[in-house]
């Protein structure tokens, strides 16, 4: 299934700190977070419990199969504030301005569309809402990951500044990925 062992390996926690990355999100209670290209759910199902009851995660992805599995997992684990949203190559499927932050872990760079996608992810980010980018850091040659699936910053605030957007923060804390977070400019 598309990736799923990957996505669900167990060195991840030790490669990526995926728990740090969300704390670095600075996620609250409440708030409404898409998980852009979700896959099996592996961002999803740890950002739900962040946000709690009163928020929601939409966990988009373009693979059935990917939010069959996702499904599962949210019935085993009993978590009921996910909605698994079947988007396409060029729209993620969401409601206009309805997400304070808009989540891509590894998925930009995957783009066959990225304009087009860009333009639909910001309409669904509220005004003040945030785009962040997980990407694997290309200017580190020590990432062990192939050149296609990383993105250096210069890259990604070329091509998501054209579509809208401002790069207001670098965070540099995971060991092989950036966070780049982007707002809606006016």
């Amino acid at each position: 299934m598309g990736g799923a062992n990957w996505l669900e390996r167990d060195e991840r926690e030790a490669e990526e700190n995926p728990s740090r990355a969300i704390q670095l999100l600075q996620l609250e209670k409440g708030m409404v977070v898409a998980d852009i290209g979700a896959g099996s759910g592996y961002y999803t199902l740890r950002i739900a419990p962040v946000v709690g009851p009163t928020g929601k995660v939409f966990a988009t992805d373009i693979q059935p199969e990917m939010l069959s599995l996702l499904k599962k997992r949210m019935r085993q684990q009993k978590i009921s504030n996910v909605e698994p949203v079947l988007g396409n190559e060029k729209d993620p499927k969401l409601p206009a301005k309805s997400c304070d932050v808009i989540l891509m872990v590894d998925v930009y760079h995957e783009f066959s569309h990225p304009q087009v996608m860009l333009s639909n992810l910001r309409a669904a980010l509220k005004d003040d809402g945030r785009l962040i980018l997980l990407e694997y850091r290309k200017e580190d040659p020590y990432v062990p990951i192939r050149p296609e699936h990383k993105m250096s910053v210069k890259e990604a605030k070329l091509e998501v500044e054209d579509e809208g957007f401002v790069l207001d923060t670098v965070n540099e804390d995971l060991p092989w990925q950036h966070i780049l977070i982007f707002k809606k400019t006016s």
